[in-house]
């Protein structure tokens, strides 16, 4: 489990990424967080590459989800849906947040992805 504070809007907003972060995702909005967030590092890549294109609206709704759900399993006490959680920002560029949103993702998949390498040294595997 990792966690990082984020300045949203010059609020500090804490996000966690885990294991459970594909669940949280799947039975809140019934979508595959893989491919949601394949789809938003593609098109995020493709904007910073070309520069002026803007994230579409699919993809600006998939930052949202998945940042919800990061702050969420960081603290359960905000909001209990998106609409209300937004609403307590002000404007705020999402190509601030989403690159930090995008680490923090890479992070606990490196994280785990070395634990599982751990585990199969150790098993002989």
């Amino acid at each position: 489990m990792i966690e990082k504070i984020i300045d949203i809007s010059g609020q500090q907003v804490k996000f966690r990424s885990s294991a459970t972060i594909p669940r949280l995702y799947r039975i809140k909005f019934k979508r595959d967080i893989f491919k949601d967030l394949t789809k938003l590092e593609k098109a995020y890549s493709k904007k910073e590459k070309e520069g002026d294109e803007d994230l579409e609206i699919d993809d600006l709704e998939i930052f949202e989800n998945v940042a919800y759900i990061m702050a969420y399993h960081a603290d359960p006490t905000i909001p209990k849906t998106i609409d209300e959680w937004l609403d307590q920002f002000e404007m705020f560029s999402i190509y601030q947040v989403l690159p930090e949103i995008l680490e923090l993702w890479g992070s606990n998949m490196l994280t785990d992805i070395e634990a599982k390498k751990g585990l199969a040294e150790v098993s002989g595997k």
